[in-house]
């Protein structure tokens, strides 16, 4: 398979950057997305050119370290995906492909394809654990738990924070991120006592860090390789309504 890549270079911060076009060859169906750009970044570093940054690691659709933009759709063609899970079977013999990064203030661009996405790490820092005394675990196992609390919490806690919701939405909004963790400790017994601390916390610093607002256009959702829900949002939306009355 032949391809025409659009792939955006910029050498950091402060470079305005600019799309590039790569021609490559030889590239086989069964190849990820990520092995195809392994396979220009070989070609890239064999003729002496610097070799597109791009962030990885497991390459199993478990870490959230991968994520691009390609042909406009955060994490690329497909459904419940992450970029590194996207074959090049998936896209025409022939076709252009363009790449770019997250687009998103809270995300600044450090390299090429590399985005900071350590501003979910200072949300998450804000609230996002349990920090009650619970007891080890023959103490916790001893809590019961409803069915569908836990369903509901394990649910949540598939969100690998890959940072797609914020490319995806028109607002770069992290509603979906936060409603996540948020729903992931505030359903079980152990969230409980820190549950409105925890919202208005996250919530804040989620503002603090320039992310914008949910207005209820479902890109996030869409383009979630975990498929959360956006009844997450809501119950965020009611627990720091509920908090901030309180507080």
């Amino acid at each position: 398979m032949k391809f025409t890549l659009h792939v955006w270079r910029q050498k950091n911060a402060a470079d305005p950057g600019r799309m590039v076009e790569y021609p490559v060859a030889d590239v086989r169906p069964d190849m990820s997305f990520l092995e195809m750009l392994d396979l220009v970044n070989n070609r890239l570093t064999e003729a002496g050119d610097e070799p597109i940054a791009f962030d990885h690691d497991c390459r199993e659709g478990i870490c959230g370290s991968c994520g691009v933009m390609i042909n406009g759709l955060a994490h690329g063609p497909g459904h419940g995906a992450t970029t590194c899970q996207v074959y090049m079977r998936q896209f025409a013999d022939g076709s252009h492909l363009w790449i770019e990064p997250w687009r998103a203030a809270a995300f600044p661009v450090v390299k090429d394809l590399v985005v900071d996405r350590s501003a979910f790490d200072r949300i998450i820092e804000a609230g996002g654990y349990v920090s009650v005394n619970t007891g080890g675990a023959p103490d916790s196992n001893t809590t019961a738990v409803p069915r569908d609390a836990a369903e509901r919490s394990m649910d949540a806690a598939a969100c690998i924070g890959c940072g797609a919701c914020v490319a995806a939405c028109k607002n770069a909004s992290a509603m979906l991120f936060v409603g996540a963790k948020l729903t992931h400790l505030g359903t079980l017994p152990q969230g409980q006592p820190e549950r409105q601390r925890r919202a208005l916390a996250m919530v804040e610093r989620m503002d603090a860090e320039g992310f914008g607002a949910c207005t209820n256009y479902g890109e996030c959702s869409a383009a979630c390789p975990k498929e959360i829900p956006l009844t997450v949002i809501a119950r965020m939306n009611r627990d720091y309504l509920a908090a901030s009355a309180t507080s």
